[in-house]
C-alpha cells in the first residue's frame, strides 16, 4: 500500500484553519452610474459588511458596453455566524446593511451570493517555509497561503518558496 503522506504531514495539514464569509456580486446593465467618489472602501463600523468595491472601477475597466458590478465581502464574525443559514437570507441581510452604507446604489439587474466555507487563513501550517515536500518519488509539494498568510505577500513567499523546492530535483 502507497502512502502519501505521514501522520505528522496529516496532523500539520489538518491544524491549519480558515475564516469563513460570503461575497455578493451586484451586476448592472451597461450606461448604469453608480455614484460613488471612491472605486473600494474598507468598512470598519458594520457587523455584517467589511469590505465594498465597484468592480470594473477598481480594476480600471469602465467602459460604455458592459455594466459595473459591485463586489460586497461580510466579516468574518458574519460569515461564521450565516455559516449554514440559507444563501437568500443572508443575501437580504447583506442587501440591506449595502443599502445603508451606499443608499445611493441603483437596483441590479442579477445578484449573485456566494459563501466562502474556506476564505482566509487564520493558522497556517506550523514550522512549514511556504511550502511542504509530501513524496520525493514521485515529486509531490504543495504550497500556497495555507503554508503562510491569506495576502498577496503571503502567497508570494510560497511560490518562492515551491520554485526553491522544486530546484534540486530538476
Amino acid at each position: 500500500l502507497f502512502t502519501v503522506i505521514n501522520e505528522s504531514q496529516k496532523q500539520q495539514l489538518e491544524s491549519v484553519s480558515y475564516s469563513s464569509r460570503y461575497a455578493l456580486g451586484l451586476f448592472y446593465e451597461a450606461g448604469t452610474g453608480i455614484a460613488v467618489p471612491w472605486a473600494a472602501q474598507y468598512i470598519t463600523d458594520n457587523p455584517c459588511v467589511r469590505f465594498i468595491s465597484i468592480d470594473n472601477k477598481k480594476r480600471n475597466i469602465e467602459s460604455p458596453e458592459i455594466g459595473p458590478s459591485v463586489v460586497v465581502h461580510t466579516t468574518v464574525t458574519f460569515g461564521s455566524e450565516h455559516l449554514d443559514s440559507d444563501p437568500a437570507e443572508v443575501q437580504q441581510i447583506i442587501l440591506s446593511h449595502l443599502q445603508r452604507i451606499v443608499p445611493s446604489l441603483p437596483k441590479p439587474s442579477s445578484i449573485k451570493c456566494q459563501r466562502w466555507r474556506y476564505s482566509q487563513v487564520t493558522r497556517a501550517v506550523p514550522n512549514c517555509p511556504g511550502q511542504m515536500i509530501l513524496h520525493t518519488q514521485p515529486l509531490l509539494i504543495c504550497g500556497g497561503d495555507g503554508f503562510t498568510r491569506s495576502n498577496f505577500d503571503g502567497c508570494i513567499e510560497s511560490a518562492m518558496s515551491l520554485a526553491e523546492a522544486v530546484k534540486p530535483h530538476l
